[in-house]
């Protein structure tokens, strides 16, 4: 099959996956009242009156009128329309990115200036998750690139060698990732840190007084007012960069990394990579077991190993195509766990973006759902559901992608089924063949 053949049937058969989580969604919110749905998905420009039905009438203040804010939501949700009607809207609303906005009396409508969250009631709930996606954008990135610096030189050796000490490795990281949950290992992570750095009352060395160690690694960036990172020059109001507005909305990319580094800030950007690793480390933990349960004993491994002793046994050399086709198909494997294993760091990643103080989706989440069940922010709670979802849709086709490129085969057998004995598949023929014209 060819690639671009596989890759249009790929993304269609993501299509219905999307509108199934979406169909779920429309469900649950469909249950909450219509009050409190207008007031999270018909209210725009930070307007609050479309949250309640009736107002005061303009004539006599002492009376009860219908509010013509809420009807305008009523009507722009379908809300009394039919149910499939509603769904069309929903699916609509969804795709384009009309996500609600943020709630007055939520703990990301009001603030929470001791975590450098500022007021943010009214906004756009997708223009809010489009800043903070690439916060989390990078620390996934760094997270998968440890976990695959970990992963594949075990796997490749748990491949050649069944049962030898990689084999062994790789049970033993599995089985404390699926075990230790992350309420334990990140205190303790934490903890470590800062008493390997002189304890947490222990004076900054990049920052300095009144600076202590532990913001050196707490937080997405350094706190504003520290001039060995930011300089003394360009600065707003507040203390960050004109670049940082509010110290976490950052130009012109939005990844803090790529921005700090667009400035001239070559420090600045090492620091925000610095700040990244511990819980980067911890997710990989996680990441890490996920892989290996999922790819250790793939079915056709042991077809490879056998092919391999098969050309050692005819004496053929182990060339470097051999060790190619090996390597390619290992490595295609790993791929085949990423997607589970995403799925499962973005379950940890509100903990963990919550422990380190970190901007991104798993701290709007957590911020979401603060306080009171009747402060909590449904549009937030949706849009970050949504945003994961979308993730994972994209990450998982781009891995069956880039699998199916390693290892053609697989595209033959993801959609042809071929038959159980190995020696009359399609792909043990090509397979033997390239190992013996090696």
């Amino acid at each position: 099959m060819r690639l671009w053949v596989y890759v249009a049937r790929r993304v269609v058969l993501a299509v219905p996956v999307l509108i199934g989580v979406l169909t779920v969604l429309f469900v649950v919110f469909s249950a909450l009242p219509a009050p409190q749905l207008v007031c999270t998905f018909g209210a725009t420009g930070g307007q609050s009156t479309p949250c309640t039905s009736e107002i005061p009438c303009p004539q006599d203040p002492n009376q009860l009128c219908p509010n013509p804010a809420y009807q305008s939501g009523v009507n722009a949700l379908g809300l009394n329309q039919p149910i499939y009607v509603q769904w069309f809207i929903y699916i609509g609303n969804a795709l384009t990115f009309h996500w609600g906005t943020v709630a007055q009396g939520s703990a990301i409508g009001t603030g929470l200036e001791q975590n450098g969250l500022p007021g943010l009631a009214g906004h756009s709930v997708s223009g809010l998750i489009g800043t903070v996606l690439p916060y989390s954008l990078e620390l996934l990135l760094l997270t998968f690139a440890f976990t695959l610096l970990v992963v594949v030189p075990v796997h490749r050796r748990a491949i050649a060698n069944p049962g030898g000490a990689a084999d062994r490795l790789a049970h033993a990281l599995t089985l404390p990732g699926y075990g230790l949950t992350l309420v334990i290992l990140g205190p303790v992570v934490l903890f470590a840190a800062w008493t390997g750095l002189g304890g947490a009352g222990a004076s900054s060395p990049i920052c300095g007084a009144p600076f202590t160690v532990f913001l050196d690694f707490w937080g997405s960036w350094p706190g504003p007012g520290c001039k060995p990172l930011y300089g003394t020059t360009n600065l707003g109001p507040l203390g960050w960069p004109n670049w940082l507005y509010l110290g976490y909305q950052s130009s012109p990319t939005g990844f803090p990394t790529v921005d700090a580094a667009l400035h001239g800030n070559g420090w600045l950007a090492l620091d925000t990579v610095l700040r990244m690793v511990l819980p980067a480390l911890v997710l990989t933990f996680i990441a890490v077991a996920v892989v290996f349960r999922y790819v250790r004993f793939p079915p056709f491994e042991r077809e490879e190993l056998g092919f391999l002793r098969t050309a050692r046994a005819r004496g053929l050399p182990e060339s470097a195509g051999v060790r190619r086709l090996a390597g390619r198909s290992a490595l295609a494997e790993v791929i085949s766990g990423v997607a589970p294993a995403l799925v499962m760091v973005l379950g940890m990643l509100p903990l963990v973006e919550l422990l380190f103080n970190l901007w991104g989706v798993g701290s709007l989440f957590g911020y979401s759902v603060m306080g009171d069940s009747n402060d909590w922010d449904l549009g937030v709670m949706y849009g970050t559901i949504l945003t994961c979802t979308l993730l994972v849709l994209v990450v998982s086709v781009t891995m069956d992608v880039l699998r199916a490129y390693l290892n053609p085969q697989f595209r033959v057998e993801r959609f042809h089924h071929p038959p159980a004995d190995p020696a009359d598949s399609v792909r043990s023929r090509r397979l033997q063949d390239a190992f013996v014209s090696a």
